[in-house]
Order: C-alpha cells, then structure tokens, then sequence
C-alpha cells in the first residue's frame, strides 16, 4: 500500500484527500434506492482532468452500474483513455470511513485502460491496481 503520495493536476497538486472528498460529493449523487449503499468515485486521467461518477441500481440488479465504471465510462465517451488514479468512497449511512473496496468487474474495465501502477484511494490508504489484481486479463492474454 501507498501512502501519502500526491497527484499531479495541471500544474498543481491534488491531495489524496481531496481525490478521496470528490469521491464522497459524487456519492452524493447515487441512485441507490434499492440497496441503499451510496457510492462514488473521482477518476483522474494523466493530463490532470476529472471525471466523478456514482452508482446507478436498477430494480433488475444485474443492470446496476458500479460508480467506479461509470466515472471510467463517462471519461472515455469524452476521448480519455489513460487514467493515473482513481478514489471510491461508499457508505449506507453516509460515515465514508471503512474503505469500499472495487468489484471485480470494476477492477477488470481498469485494467483495460491502466496499468498496474494506478493509484486506488480508499478511506484507509492509497493502493495500487496491481494490489487488488496482481494477475489481469488482458489484450496480452489474447496473443
């Protein structure tokens, strides 16, 4: 595990805090009226852009959509494809004080699009991809 590593944006830093804080207002955004677990996820591309997302239920749960993949989703309809960090905050009672750890298809669509080194922000501590997913499918796999 990381810790304390700052993040490039433009010139300017951005905390893992603060990372973790847009990850706790995009929460805030959450449509989870079934479940009633609140999550969201701040996404950081290299060049410094942000792009939030939340999760989104749907009474048929398999059509859930998990913030993590949202805020990817949203990102790579606007051209982005390279990421450097990502922070997911999740809570059924609003206290984002446990870490909410990503799902594994959520882990599997950042691995499409980041390498081992992105950088995963929870409440307890920043982690890398590899940490959660040391051994990913991807298009190497398919050679």
């Amino acid at each position: 595990m990381v810790r304390n590593a700052k993040l490039a944006r433009e010139g300017d830093c951005v905390s893992n805090d603060e990372l973790f804080q847009a990850a706790v207002k995009a929460a805030g955004m959450a449509y989870s009226k079934y479940s009633g677990f609140s999550v969201g996820a701040a996404l950081l591309t290299d060049d410094g852009k942000l792009f939030t997302g939340c999760n989104i239920e749907n009474a048929s749960y398999s059509l859930t959509n998990c913030a993590e993949r949202t805020s990817i989703f949203k990102a790579v309809s606007e051209g982005y494809v390279k990421f450097v960090a990502i922070a997911i905050a999740g809570s059924i009672d609003k206290d984002f004080s446990k870490p909410c750890y990503p799902c594994g298809a959520c882990l599997q669509v950042m691995s499409e699009f980041c390498g081992n080194d992105l950088k995963i922000v929870l409440s307890d501590g920043v982690y890398k991809l590899s940490d959660f997913l040391p051994k990913r499918f991807s298009e190497e796999s398919m050679k």
